[in-house]
C-alpha cells in the first residue's frame, strides 16, 4: 500500500475578484486602501465575523525568470546526482540542507540567495511550497519544487512588455495581508504560523485581485493500494 500525502491540498486556495476603481502604484496609500476594502469584504464572507483591521505589507514582485534559484544548485545543498543533501536536526528526524537554508539564518547556505531576493514573492512562494503543511512527504530532488513554483507563479502574476525597452516586466502588485476581528487575528488563521499566509495579487490593468492563502494543518491525502 502506498500513501501519498498532499499536505496543502484542501487548505490552500486562490480566488479571484474584480474591482471597479483605478489602482495606481504612484498613489500607493489610496490604492492599498481600495484593495484592503475589497479584502475586508471577502474576509467577512470567509470567517463570517466583523473585520476591524487589516494589516498590509507590500511584497516585492519583480522576477520574470527562475534564475534566482540558480545558486542553490551549486552551493552544497544538492549532491551531483541532484538529490537534496540530508542533515541532522535536533527536532526533525528527516531534515535536509534545503529546508535548513530556507528556515535557519545561521545556516551556512542561508544567504546563497541574497537578502533582498529572499523578500521577493517568487522566493516566498518557493519557500511556502517547499515547507508544505503539517504532514508533508518531502521531495528528494529540487526540480519538483522549482517546477511547481514556476507554474503557480505564472498563474498568479501578470506581466507586460515595455513598449520602449521591449523587456518583459511584472505589472502585478503583491500584498501580504492579515485580518483581525475584536478577539484578534482571524484570517488566514487564528494563530500566527509561518505557513499560514494570505497574499493579494492585484492586476491594476484588468482590475482583478486574487486572494492566495493557506491555513497550516493536516491536508487531504489519498491511499493507493497496489497489488503485487
Amino acid at each position: 500500500m502506498c500513501v501519498h500525502f498532499r499536505s496543502m491540498l484542501g487548505r490552500i486556495s486562490a480566488q479571484s475578484y474584480s474591482f471597479d476603481q483605478s489602482f495606481h502604484s504612484y498613489n500607493c496609500e489610496k490604492s492599498l486602501w481600495i484593495v484592503s476594502h475589497h479584502f475586508v469584504c471577502v474576509c467577512v464572507c470567509v470567517v463570517d465575523k466583523p473585520v476591524v483591521f487589516v494589516d498590509v505589507e507590500v511584497v516585492p514582485c519583480t522576477k520574470v525568470s527562475m534564475e534566482l534559484f540558480d545558486p542553490i544548485s551549486s552551493c552544497g545543498i544538492l549532491r551531483p546526482s541532484g538529490h537534496i543533501v540530508k542533515c541532522f536536526h535536533d527536532v526533525h528526524s528527516d531534515y535536509d540542507e534545503l529546508r535548513q537554508m530556507l528556515q535557519e539564518e545561521d545556516s551556512e547556505h542561508y544567504y546563497v540567495v541574497g537578502r533582498e531576493e529572499r523578500g521577493e514573492f517568487l522566493f516566498r512562494l518557493f519557500k511556502h511550497l517547499c515547507l508544505g503543511g503539517e504532514i508533508c512527504q518531502y521531495e528528494d530532488t529540487l526540480q519538483p519544487y522549482i517546477n511547481t513554483t514556476k507554474q503557480v507563479y505564472k498563474d498568479l502574476i501578470s506581466v507586460q512588455k515595455d513598449s520602449e525597452t521591449k523587456k518583459i516586466g511584472v505589472v502585478s502588485m503583491v500584498l501580504k495581508v492579515c485580518a483581525y476581528d475584536e478577539s484578534g487575528q482571524c484570517f488566514p488563521g487564528r494563530r500566527a504560523e509561518e505557513q499560514t499566509f494570505a497574499y493579494l495579487i492585484v492586476d491594476p490593468f484588468k482590475r482583478h485581485v486574487t486572494i492566495f492563502y493557506h491555513f497550516y494543518g493536516v491536508g487531504n491525502f489519498t491511499v493507493n493500494t497496489m497489488i503485487c
